[in-house]
Protein backbone atom coordinates (compact mmCIF):
# COMPACT_ATOMS: atom_id res chain seq x y z
CA UNK A 1 0.00 0.00 0.00
CA UNK A 2 1.24 3.50 -0.86
CA UNK A 3 1.76 5.65 2.27
CA UNK A 4 -0.84 8.44 2.62
CA UNK A 5 1.66 11.28 2.15
CA UNK A 6 3.09 9.71 -1.04
CA UNK A 7 -0.42 9.06 -2.37
CA UNK A 8 -1.30 12.70 -1.71
CA UNK A 9 1.86 13.80 -3.53
CA UNK A 10 1.03 11.68 -6.59
CA UNK A 11 -2.56 12.97 -6.69
CA UNK A 12 -1.34 16.55 -6.37
CA UNK A 13 0.93 15.97 -9.36
CA UNK A 14 -2.11 15.01 -11.44
CA UNK A 15 -4.02 18.14 -10.40
CA UNK A 16 -1.02 20.40 -10.99
CA UNK A 17 -0.42 18.90 -14.45
CA UNK A 18 -4.05 19.54 -15.44
CA UNK A 19 -3.85 23.06 -14.02
CA UNK A 20 -0.66 23.76 -16.01
CA UNK A 21 -2.30 22.39 -19.16
CA UNK A 22 -5.31 24.68 -18.63
CA UNK A 23 -3.09 27.71 -18.00
CA UNK A 24 -1.07 26.88 -21.14
CA UNK A 25 -4.31 26.66 -23.18
CA UNK A 26 -5.51 30.08 -22.04
CA UNK A 27 -2.06 31.66 -22.43
CA UNK A 28 -1.67 30.18 -25.92
CA UNK A 29 -5.08 31.58 -26.92
CA UNK A 30 -4.01 34.98 -25.64
CA UNK A 31 -0.59 34.91 -27.37
CA UNK A 32 -2.07 33.81 -30.71
CA UNK A 33 -4.95 36.34 -30.70
CA UNK A 34 -5.31 40.12 -30.60
CA UNK A 35 -7.73 40.26 -27.66
CA UNK A 36 -6.70 40.96 -24.07
CA UNK A 37 -6.32 38.22 -21.47
CA UNK A 38 -9.54 39.06 -19.57
CA UNK A 39 -11.58 38.78 -22.77
CA UNK A 40 -9.98 35.45 -23.66
CA UNK A 41 -10.79 34.04 -20.21
CA UNK A 42 -14.36 35.33 -20.48
CA UNK A 43 -14.81 33.73 -23.90
CA UNK A 44 -13.47 30.32 -22.86
CA UNK A 45 -14.84 30.08 -19.31
CA UNK A 46 -18.32 29.16 -20.50
CA UNK A 47 -20.51 26.26 -19.46
CA UNK A 48 -20.63 24.78 -22.98
CA UNK A 49 -16.81 24.56 -23.06
CA UNK A 50 -16.57 22.38 -19.93
CA UNK A 51 -17.21 19.02 -21.74
CA UNK A 52 -14.53 19.88 -24.30
CA UNK A 53 -12.08 20.82 -21.57
CA UNK A 54 -12.82 17.55 -19.76
CA UNK A 55 -12.04 15.56 -22.93
CA UNK A 56 -8.72 17.41 -23.23
CA UNK A 57 -8.00 16.80 -19.53
CA UNK A 58 -8.62 13.06 -19.91
CA UNK A 59 -6.37 12.83 -23.00
CA UNK A 60 -3.61 14.79 -21.23
CA UNK A 61 -3.87 12.65 -18.09
CA UNK A 62 -3.77 9.37 -20.03
CA UNK A 63 -0.62 10.42 -21.88
CA UNK A 64 1.17 11.38 -18.65
CA UNK A 65 -0.01 8.16 -17.01
CA UNK A 66 1.20 5.98 -19.91
CA UNK A 67 4.58 7.72 -19.83
CA UNK A 68 4.96 6.66 -16.18
CA UNK A 69 4.97 10.20 -14.77
CA UNK A 70 2.71 9.36 -11.81
CA UNK A 71 4.73 6.52 -10.33
CA UNK A 72 7.66 6.89 -7.97
CA UNK A 73 10.38 8.94 -9.72
CA UNK A 74 12.84 8.80 -6.84
CA UNK A 75 15.32 6.62 -8.74
CA UNK A 76 14.85 8.31 -12.13
CA UNK A 77 17.65 10.76 -13.11
CA UNK A 78 16.68 14.42 -13.53
CA UNK A 79 17.50 14.55 -17.24
CA UNK A 80 15.41 11.42 -17.85
CA UNK A 81 12.40 12.94 -16.07
CA UNK A 82 12.74 16.15 -18.10
CA UNK A 83 12.97 14.10 -21.30
CA UNK A 84 9.91 12.03 -20.35
CA UNK A 85 7.96 15.25 -19.74
CA UNK A 86 9.14 16.64 -23.09
CA UNK A 87 7.78 13.62 -24.96
CA UNK A 88 4.60 13.51 -22.86
CA UNK A 89 3.73 17.14 -23.65
CA UNK A 90 4.67 16.62 -27.29
CA UNK A 91 2.42 13.59 -27.55
CA UNK A 92 -0.32 15.36 -25.56
CA UNK A 93 -0.16 18.37 -27.89
CA UNK A 94 -0.50 16.08 -30.91
CA UNK A 95 -3.53 14.39 -29.35
CA UNK A 96 -5.14 17.74 -28.53
CA UNK A 97 -4.56 18.86 -32.11
CA UNK A 98 -6.15 15.63 -33.40
CA UNK A 99 -9.09 15.97 -30.98
CA UNK A 100 -9.57 19.55 -32.12
CA UNK A 101 -9.77 18.39 -35.73
CA UNK A 102 -12.33 15.68 -34.90
CA UNK A 103 -14.48 17.90 -32.65
CA UNK A 104 -14.10 20.92 -34.96
CA UNK A 105 -12.56 23.05 -32.21
CA UNK A 106 -10.51 26.05 -33.45
CA UNK A 107 -7.19 24.87 -31.98
CA UNK A 108 -5.36 24.10 -35.22
CA UNK A 109 -3.61 27.44 -35.58
CA UNK A 110 0.16 26.62 -35.79
CA UNK A 111 1.01 29.65 -33.65
CA UNK A 112 -1.41 28.49 -30.95
CA UNK A 113 -0.13 24.90 -30.98
CA UNK A 114 3.51 26.03 -30.78
CA UNK A 115 2.72 28.40 -27.90
CA UNK A 116 0.73 25.73 -26.05
CA UNK A 117 3.41 23.06 -26.49
CA UNK A 118 6.22 25.41 -25.42
CA UNK A 119 4.39 26.71 -22.34
CA UNK A 120 3.10 23.32 -21.18
CA UNK A 121 6.54 21.73 -21.60
CA UNK A 122 8.49 24.46 -19.82
CA UNK A 123 5.98 24.94 -16.99
CA UNK A 124 5.66 21.19 -16.33
CA UNK A 125 9.43 20.62 -16.35
CA UNK A 126 10.01 23.61 -14.09
CA UNK A 127 7.24 22.47 -11.73
CA UNK A 128 8.40 18.86 -11.52
CA UNK A 129 12.07 19.72 -11.11
CA UNK A 130 11.23 22.32 -8.46
CA UNK A 131 9.37 19.68 -6.44
CA UNK A 132 12.23 17.26 -7.04
CA UNK A 133 14.84 19.71 -5.78
CA UNK A 134 12.71 20.45 -2.73
CA UNK A 135 12.35 16.75 -1.93
CA UNK A 136 16.07 16.14 -2.46
CA UNK A 137 16.88 19.09 -0.19
CA UNK A 138 14.66 17.58 2.50
CA UNK A 139 16.15 14.08 2.08
CA UNK A 140 19.72 15.31 2.43
CA UNK A 141 18.62 16.82 5.74
CA UNK A 142 17.08 13.58 6.99
CA UNK A 143 13.45 14.04 5.93
CA UNK A 144 11.31 11.86 3.62
CA UNK A 145 13.65 8.88 4.06
CA UNK A 146 13.00 5.20 3.35
CA UNK A 147 14.53 2.66 5.69
CA UNK A 148 16.27 -0.15 3.79
CA UNK A 149 17.55 -3.54 4.92
CA UNK A 150 20.05 -5.25 2.59
CA UNK A 151 20.03 -9.04 2.49
CA UNK A 152 23.47 -10.34 1.53
CA UNK A 153 27.03 -9.13 1.98
CA UNK A 154 28.60 -10.04 -1.36
CA UNK A 155 30.23 -7.52 -3.70
CA UNK A 156 26.94 -6.59 -5.41
CA UNK A 157 25.27 -5.95 -2.05
CA UNK A 158 28.15 -3.73 -0.91
CA UNK A 159 28.20 -1.87 -4.23
CA UNK A 160 24.45 -1.24 -3.98
CA UNK A 161 24.80 0.06 -0.42
CA UNK A 162 27.70 2.35 -1.30
CA UNK A 163 25.72 3.76 -4.23
CA UNK A 164 22.86 4.73 -1.92
CA UNK A 165 25.28 6.27 0.57
CA UNK A 166 26.97 8.33 -2.15
CA UNK A 167 23.59 9.71 -3.25
CA UNK A 168 21.78 10.93 -0.11
CA UNK A 169 19.32 12.89 -2.27
CA UNK A 170 17.68 9.56 -3.17
CA UNK A 171 16.45 9.40 0.42
CA UNK A 172 17.46 5.87 1.46
CA UNK A 173 18.73 5.04 4.94
CA UNK A 174 20.51 1.67 5.26
CA UNK A 175 19.74 0.11 8.62
CA UNK A 176 22.11 -2.79 8.14
CA UNK A 177 22.72 -6.14 6.45
CA UNK A 178 21.27 -9.62 6.83
CA UNK A 179 23.59 -12.61 6.33
CA UNK A 180 25.48 -15.42 8.02
CA UNK A 181 29.11 -15.11 9.01
CA UNK A 182 31.40 -15.97 6.09
CA UNK A 183 34.80 -15.05 4.62
CA UNK A 184 33.47 -11.84 3.05
CA UNK A 185 32.15 -10.45 6.34
CA UNK A 186 35.51 -8.82 7.03
CA UNK A 187 35.14 -6.60 3.97
CA UNK A 188 31.69 -5.50 5.15
CA UNK A 189 33.05 -4.54 8.57
CA UNK A 190 35.99 -2.74 6.97
CA UNK A 191 33.55 -0.56 5.01
CA UNK A 192 31.62 0.27 8.18
CA UNK A 193 28.69 -2.05 7.56
CA UNK A 194 26.92 -4.09 10.24
CA UNK A 195 25.10 -7.42 10.19
CA UNK A 196 21.93 -6.75 12.18
CA UNK A 197 20.28 -10.14 11.70
CA UNK A 198 20.82 -13.59 10.24
CA UNK A 199 18.31 -15.54 8.17
CA UNK A 200 16.78 -17.29 11.19
CA UNK A 201 15.81 -14.13 13.08
CA UNK A 202 15.03 -11.93 10.04
CA UNK A 203 11.28 -12.18 10.64
CA UNK A 204 11.64 -10.99 14.23
CA UNK A 205 13.90 -8.11 13.21
CA UNK A 206 11.35 -6.93 10.63
CA UNK A 207 8.64 -7.10 13.29
CA UNK A 208 10.60 -4.95 15.75
CA UNK A 209 11.93 -2.24 13.43
CA UNK A 210 10.64 0.33 10.94
CA UNK A 211 11.50 -1.11 7.53
CA UNK A 212 10.20 0.35 4.25
CA UNK A 213 12.08 -1.87 1.83
CA UNK A 214 14.15 -5.03 1.82
CA UNK A 215 16.74 -5.40 -0.95
CA UNK A 216 17.78 -9.00 -1.63
CA UNK A 217 21.26 -9.33 -3.16
CA UNK A 218 21.83 -13.06 -2.77
CA UNK A 219 23.24 -15.13 -5.67
CA UNK A 220 20.24 -16.64 -7.44
CA UNK A 221 21.91 -19.92 -8.38
CA UNK A 222 22.73 -20.78 -4.75
CA UNK A 223 20.00 -19.09 -2.73
CA UNK A 224 16.68 -19.63 -4.49
CA UNK A 225 14.97 -21.26 -1.50
CA UNK A 226 16.36 -18.65 0.89
CA UNK A 227 15.22 -15.78 -1.35
CA UNK A 228 11.76 -17.34 -1.71
CA UNK A 229 11.47 -17.60 2.09
CA UNK A 230 12.51 -13.94 2.50
CA UNK A 231 9.88 -12.88 -0.03
CA UNK A 232 7.20 -14.77 1.91
CA UNK A 233 8.22 -13.14 5.19
CA UNK A 234 8.09 -9.65 3.66
CA UNK A 235 4.76 -10.34 1.95
CA UNK A 236 3.18 -11.34 5.24
CA UNK A 237 4.35 -8.11 6.90
CA UNK A 238 3.54 -5.90 3.89
CA UNK A 239 7.13 -4.80 3.22
CA UNK A 240 8.34 -3.87 -0.27
CA UNK A 241 10.98 -6.26 -1.67
CA UNK A 242 13.54 -5.53 -4.37
CA UNK A 243 15.78 -8.21 -5.90
CA UNK A 244 19.23 -7.46 -7.28
CA UNK A 245 19.16 -10.71 -9.17
CA UNK A 246 21.18 -11.36 -12.30
CA UNK A 247 19.79 -14.53 -13.80
CA UNK A 248 21.93 -13.98 -16.87
CA UNK A 249 24.50 -11.46 -18.00
CA UNK A 250 23.21 -10.18 -21.37
CA UNK A 251 25.55 -7.96 -23.37
CA UNK A 252 22.85 -6.06 -25.25
CA UNK A 253 19.36 -6.98 -24.08
CA UNK A 254 17.62 -4.96 -21.38
CA UNK A 255 15.51 -6.61 -18.68
CA UNK A 256 12.03 -5.69 -17.53
CA UNK A 257 9.43 -7.46 -15.43
CA UNK A 258 6.03 -7.90 -17.04
CA UNK A 259 2.77 -9.67 -16.26
CA UNK A 260 1.47 -12.45 -18.50
CA UNK A 261 -2.01 -13.53 -17.43
CA UNK A 262 -1.14 -12.56 -13.82
CA UNK A 263 2.14 -14.51 -14.02
CA UNK A 264 5.34 -12.44 -13.57
CA UNK A 265 7.63 -12.78 -16.58
CA UNK A 266 11.21 -11.51 -16.88
CA UNK A 267 11.66 -10.12 -20.40
CA UNK A 268 15.03 -9.49 -22.06
CA UNK A 269 14.93 -7.46 -25.26
CA UNK A 270 17.13 -5.21 -27.34
CA UNK A 271 16.19 -1.63 -28.15
CA UNK A 272 13.67 0.36 -26.13
CA UNK A 273 11.91 -1.21 -23.15
CA UNK A 274 9.64 1.78 -22.63
CA UNK A 275 6.09 1.12 -23.84
CA UNK A 276 5.33 4.80 -23.39
CA UNK A 277 8.12 5.87 -25.74
CA UNK A 278 7.20 3.21 -28.29
CA UNK A 279 3.60 4.47 -28.23
CA UNK A 280 4.85 8.04 -28.64
CA UNK A 281 7.04 6.97 -31.58
CA UNK A 282 4.08 5.36 -33.35
CA UNK A 283 1.74 8.32 -32.77
CA UNK A 284 4.40 10.73 -34.02
CA UNK A 285 4.85 8.54 -37.12
CA UNK A 286 1.12 8.68 -37.84
CA UNK A 287 0.79 12.42 -37.21
CA UNK A 288 3.85 13.42 -39.27
CA UNK A 289 3.12 11.02 -42.16
CA UNK A 290 -0.51 12.19 -42.47
CA UNK A 291 0.52 15.85 -42.24
CA UNK A 292 3.24 15.46 -44.91
CA UNK A 293 0.99 13.45 -47.22
CA UNK A 294 -1.62 16.23 -47.09
CA UNK A 295 0.96 19.01 -47.40
CA UNK A 296 2.86 17.37 -50.26
CA UNK A 297 -0.16 16.19 -52.27
CA UNK A 298 0.52 18.73 -55.11
CA UNK A 299 4.16 17.58 -55.29
CA UNK A 300 3.13 13.89 -55.35
CA UNK A 301 0.62 14.51 -58.16
CA UNK A 302 3.16 16.54 -60.15
CA UNK A 303 5.88 13.89 -59.82
CA UNK A 304 3.42 11.11 -60.66
CA UNK A 305 2.45 12.93 -63.87
CA UNK A 306 6.13 13.51 -64.74
CA UNK A 307 6.99 9.82 -64.26
CA UNK A 308 4.06 8.75 -66.45
CA UNK A 309 4.85 11.23 -69.22
CA UNK A 310 8.62 10.68 -69.41
CA UNK A 311 8.79 6.87 -69.56
CA UNK A 312 6.63 3.85 -70.18
CA UNK A 313 5.50 1.82 -67.21
CA UNK A 314 3.70 2.28 -63.88
CA UNK A 315 4.08 5.42 -61.76
CA UNK A 316 4.99 3.52 -58.60
CA UNK A 317 7.64 0.90 -58.01
CA UNK A 318 6.26 -1.71 -55.57
CA UNK A 319 8.66 -4.28 -54.12
CA UNK A 320 8.59 -6.87 -51.35
CA UNK A 321 10.89 -5.73 -48.54
CA UNK A 322 11.88 -7.33 -45.25
CA UNK A 323 10.63 -5.40 -42.23
CA UNK A 324 10.01 -5.79 -38.52
CA UNK A 325 10.83 -9.29 -37.20
CA UNK A 326 11.56 -10.30 -40.83
CA UNK A 327 7.94 -9.81 -41.89
CA UNK A 328 7.65 -8.85 -45.55
CA UNK A 329 5.64 -5.88 -46.79
CA UNK A 330 5.11 -4.00 -50.04
CA UNK A 331 7.27 -0.88 -50.19
CA UNK A 332 6.13 2.04 -52.37
CA UNK A 333 8.45 4.36 -54.32
CA UNK A 334 8.18 6.48 -57.42
CA UNK A 335 9.53 4.41 -60.28
CA UNK A 336 13.03 5.62 -61.18
CA UNK A 337 14.11 2.77 -63.48
CA UNK A 338 12.99 1.19 -66.70
CA UNK A 339 9.97 -1.14 -66.27
CA UNK A 340 11.98 -4.38 -66.61
CA UNK A 341 14.79 -3.29 -64.26
CA UNK A 342 14.42 -6.34 -62.00
CA UNK A 343 14.97 -8.70 -64.93
CA UNK A 344 18.07 -6.77 -66.07
CA UNK A 345 19.74 -6.98 -62.65
CA UNK A 346 21.52 -10.24 -63.53
CA UNK A 347 23.23 -8.51 -66.49
CA UNK A 348 24.91 -5.87 -64.32
CA UNK A 349 25.55 -7.65 -61.00
CA UNK A 350 29.23 -7.89 -61.89
CA UNK A 351 29.41 -4.07 -61.66
CA UNK A 352 28.41 -4.01 -57.99
CA UNK A 353 30.45 -1.34 -56.17
CA UNK A 354 29.74 -2.32 -52.55
CA UNK A 355 30.66 -5.31 -50.41
CA UNK A 356 28.21 -7.73 -48.85
CA UNK A 357 24.89 -9.00 -50.20
CA UNK A 358 23.53 -5.60 -51.28
CA UNK A 359 23.74 -4.24 -54.84
CA UNK A 360 24.61 -0.60 -55.53
CA UNK A 361 26.32 1.23 -58.38
CA UNK A 362 26.55 4.98 -58.82
CA UNK A 363 25.60 5.17 -62.50
CA UNK A 364 23.02 2.42 -62.80
CA UNK A 365 22.11 2.12 -66.52
CA UNK A 366 18.56 1.11 -65.63
CA UNK A 367 17.81 4.51 -64.06
CA UNK A 368 15.81 6.95 -66.19
CA UNK A 369 16.82 10.58 -66.61
CA UNK A 370 13.97 11.74 -64.34
CA UNK A 371 14.69 8.84 -61.99
CA UNK A 372 18.25 10.06 -61.43
CA UNK A 373 16.87 13.42 -60.33
CA UNK A 374 14.24 11.84 -58.07
CA UNK A 375 16.85 9.60 -56.42
CA UNK A 376 19.42 12.31 -55.80
CA UNK A 377 16.81 14.61 -54.27
CA UNK A 378 15.10 11.73 -52.33
CA UNK A 379 11.74 12.64 -53.89
CA UNK A 380 11.36 9.03 -55.03
CA UNK A 381 10.86 8.00 -51.39
CA UNK A 382 7.84 10.24 -50.70
CA UNK A 383 5.32 7.37 -51.27
CA UNK A 384 6.95 5.55 -48.35
CA UNK A 385 5.01 7.92 -46.10
CA UNK A 386 2.11 5.56 -46.88
CA UNK A 387 4.18 2.70 -45.45
CA UNK A 388 4.84 4.81 -42.33
CA UNK A 389 1.13 5.55 -41.94
CA UNK A 390 0.23 1.86 -42.37
CA UNK A 391 2.78 0.82 -39.73
CA UNK A 392 5.08 -1.12 -42.08
CA UNK A 393 7.78 1.48 -41.47
CA UNK A 394 8.71 4.29 -39.12
CA UNK A 395 10.15 7.73 -39.83
CA UNK A 396 13.47 6.60 -38.36
CA UNK A 397 14.90 3.09 -38.46
CA UNK A 398 17.19 0.80 -40.50
CA UNK A 399 16.41 0.98 -44.20
CA UNK A 400 14.22 -1.93 -45.38
CA UNK A 401 16.11 -4.38 -47.61
CA UNK A 402 14.89 -6.38 -50.61
CA UNK A 403 14.41 -10.12 -50.08
CA UNK A 404 17.38 -10.77 -52.38
CA UNK A 405 19.73 -8.83 -50.08
CA UNK A 406 18.26 -10.38 -46.94
CA UNK A 407 18.92 -13.90 -48.20
CA UNK A 408 22.58 -12.99 -48.63
CA UNK A 409 23.09 -12.27 -44.91
CA UNK A 410 25.68 -14.59 -43.38
CA UNK A 411 26.13 -13.23 -39.83
CA UNK A 412 23.40 -13.56 -37.20
CA UNK A 413 24.29 -10.22 -35.61
CA UNK A 414 23.28 -8.44 -38.82
CA UNK A 415 19.81 -9.93 -38.52
CA UNK A 416 19.33 -7.98 -35.28
CA UNK A 417 18.53 -4.95 -37.45
CA UNK A 418 15.12 -6.56 -37.99
CA UNK A 419 14.29 -6.29 -34.27
CA UNK A 420 12.93 -2.76 -34.86
CA UNK A 421 10.65 -1.39 -37.60
CA UNK A 422 12.50 -0.15 -40.72
CA UNK A 423 12.54 3.57 -41.41
CA UNK A 424 12.88 6.35 -43.95
CA UNK A 425 16.18 7.50 -42.49
CA UNK A 426 18.81 6.23 -40.07
CA UNK A 427 22.44 6.74 -39.05
CA UNK A 428 23.94 5.47 -42.30
CA UNK A 429 21.76 7.89 -44.29
CA UNK A 430 23.19 10.79 -42.33
CA UNK A 431 26.81 9.60 -42.24
CA UNK A 432 27.54 8.83 -45.83
CA UNK A 433 24.63 7.02 -47.42
CA UNK A 434 25.74 4.94 -50.44
CA UNK A 435 29.46 5.61 -49.87
CA UNK A 436 29.50 3.55 -46.64
CA UNK A 437 30.71 -0.08 -46.86
CA UNK A 438 28.23 -2.82 -46.00
CA UNK A 439 29.91 -3.79 -42.70
CA UNK A 440 29.92 -0.18 -41.46
CA UNK A 441 26.32 0.19 -42.60
CA UNK A 442 25.30 -2.77 -40.45
CA UNK A 443 27.34 -1.44 -37.49
CA UNK A 444 25.52 1.90 -37.69
CA UNK A 445 22.15 0.14 -37.78
CA UNK A 446 23.04 -1.88 -34.67
CA UNK A 447 24.39 1.25 -32.98
CA UNK A 448 21.02 2.93 -33.58
CA UNK A 449 19.14 -0.04 -32.10
CA UNK A 450 21.34 -0.25 -28.99
CA UNK A 451 21.07 3.50 -28.28
CA UNK A 452 17.50 4.10 -29.41
CA UNK A 453 15.49 6.92 -27.86
CA UNK A 454 12.92 9.41 -29.09
CA UNK A 455 15.55 12.11 -28.74
CA UNK A 456 17.89 10.18 -31.08
CA UNK A 457 15.05 9.89 -33.62
CA UNK A 458 14.47 13.63 -33.38
CA UNK A 459 18.16 14.40 -33.95
CA UNK A 460 18.36 12.04 -36.93
CA UNK A 461 15.29 13.62 -38.53
CA UNK A 462 16.88 17.06 -38.18
CA UNK A 463 20.22 15.76 -39.50
CA UNK A 464 18.51 14.24 -42.56
CA UNK A 465 17.28 17.65 -43.76
CA UNK A 466 20.75 19.02 -44.72
CA UNK A 467 21.61 15.66 -46.34
CA UNK A 468 18.55 15.91 -48.60
CA UNK A 469 19.27 19.57 -49.36
CA UNK A 470 22.85 18.63 -50.26
CA UNK A 471 21.44 16.18 -52.82
CA UNK A 472 19.40 19.01 -54.34
CA UNK A 473 22.50 21.24 -54.53
CA UNK A 474 24.62 18.52 -56.15
CA UNK A 475 21.92 17.93 -58.74
CA UNK A 476 21.55 21.64 -59.46
CA UNK A 477 25.31 22.08 -59.84
CA UNK A 478 25.54 19.11 -62.19
CA UNK A 479 22.76 20.47 -64.40
CA UNK A 480 24.23 23.98 -64.36
CA UNK A 481 27.66 22.72 -65.48
CA UNK A 482 26.10 20.48 -68.14
CA UNK A 483 27.46 17.28 -66.60
CA UNK A 484 25.74 14.15 -67.89
CA UNK A 485 25.60 10.75 -66.28
CA UNK A 486 27.76 8.39 -68.27
CA UNK A 487 26.89 4.73 -68.40
CA UNK A 488 29.38 1.95 -69.05
CA UNK A 489 29.37 1.14 -72.78
CA UNK A 490 29.25 -2.61 -72.16
CA UNK A 491 26.11 -2.25 -70.06
CA UNK A 492 24.45 0.38 -72.25
CA UNK A 493 24.15 -2.05 -75.12
CA UNK A 494 22.65 -4.73 -72.87
CA UNK A 495 20.16 -2.35 -71.31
Amino acid sequence: MIPPHRHLLHESFKLVDLFIMSVALVAAYWLSSTTDLATVIGQRARLENIPVLMVLWIAWHLVFYRMGLYGSRRLVPRHREALDIFWATTLGSLLISSAASILNIPLRNPEFLLSFWTLSTLLTIIGRLSVRFALEWARVRGRNLRSVLVVGTNSRALHFASTLQRNPELGYEILGFVDEEWAGTAELLRQGGEIVADFDNLSQYLSDHVIDEVVVALPFSKSYEQSSRILSICEVQGITVRFLWQFFEPKLAKAKLESFQEMPVLTLESGSTSNGQQLAKRLIDVFVSVSLLILLTPVVLLVAAAVKLTSKGPVFFVQERVGYRKRTFKLFKFRTMVPDAEQKLADIEHLNEVSGPVFKIKNDPRVTRLGAFLRQTSIDELPQLLNVFKGDMSLVGPRPLPIRDFKGFEEDQHRRRFSVPPGLTCLWQVRGRNSIPFEQWMELDLQYIDNWSLWLDFKLLLSTIPVVLAGWRRRSNAEFSGTAIKRPESVRTKA
